[in-house]
């Protein structure tokens, strides 16, 4: 049976949220986007593990985070479509009550996580461009919502890949410092130790540019946090607690979580 495609969509070019979700076993995609997956899938048979991990660290990073740091309010950037189990539900098996904004710049996206709200309380959905800080925390969706004067879990789960490491240490860095000590920031992104597989993958995601970010370079992101343990480590290590070397062959989950300090996390003018 043929899905309807919503209005104003195009259904005939892959989408990367959409190619995600069927990567997770979703329903929300189509033709062009399981096309896709399955060209990825050929290259490197790993990458619905990746999705599966990475929708892995980001629930079980959430979920600590409210758990160890009391952060009852969560921003997740680049979110892409709602899926299961989804963030909120993920943070509420240990406070009830947290709020989450789920925040993309693309309408498909958009228009699925609308869908979400109607079923909870305290849930939104913003379309912005989380490297646009300033826009997105100004947003009407998420004045009031998000209280900048209260700990925030910032999620980045899944996008930094498709960032330059300058892009994403200036977008981490604007974010943490607008949320007061206590904020959790959480990084995910897709790695390949071998250039060639990585390569291949990156000329099938045409429509966009993809990165490959050391274990050192992915580090910086988090400048300005206390990295916890395990530091920047692959997905299922991260979440097992265990400090270990990276996979050798194939796509990866790089992530690693950190807590913004006492301190700002940027020195005051002269000093």
């Amino acid at each position: 049976m043929t899905q309807p495609s919503p209005p104003g969509i195009d259904t005939a070019r892959p989408n990367i949220a959409r190619v995600y979700d069927y990567l997770l076993g979703g329903k929300d995609n189509f033709a062009a986007d399981r096309e896709l997956a399955g060209r990825l899938l050929s290259v490197d048979p790993h990458a619905g593990q990746w999705a599966r991990d990475n929708r892995a660290f980001v629930c079980a990073a959430a979920a600590r985070a409210a758990r160890e740091g009391g952060i009852g309010q969560f921003l997740d950037l680049g979110a892409g479509l709602p899926t299961r189990p989804a963030v909120h539900e993920a943070v509420r098996e240990v406070i009830p009550d947290a709020r989450v904004a789920y925040v993309d710049n693309d309408a498909v996206a958009v228009i699925h996580a609308q869908a979400l709200l109607a079923r909870g309380a305290g849930l939104v959905t913003c379309r912005a461009d989380l490297t646009e800080p300033d826009a997105v925390l100004g947003a009407p969706e998420l004045v009031g919502f998000i209280d900048l004067a209260r700990p925030v879990g910032i999620i980045i789960g899944g996008v930094a890949h498709f960032l330059a490491g300058a892009v994403v240490r200036e977008v981490t860095g604007a974010y943490l410092a607008q949320v007061p000590a206590g904020s959790w920031l959480m990084i995910s992104a897709g790695m390949v130790e071998d250039e060639a597989p990585g390569a291949a993958i990156q000329q099938l995601y045409t429509a966009a540019t993809t990165f490959r970010h050391t274990r050192e370079e992915f580090a910086t992101f988090l400048a300005g946090t206390d990295i916890v343990p395990p530091g920047v480590v692959e997905a299922q290590r991260w979440i097992a607690g265990i400090a270990a070397p990276p996979p050798t062959e194939g796509m990866y989950v790089q992530c690693g979580v950190g807590i913004k300090r006492l301190r700002s996390c940027r020195p005051a003018s002269g000093a």
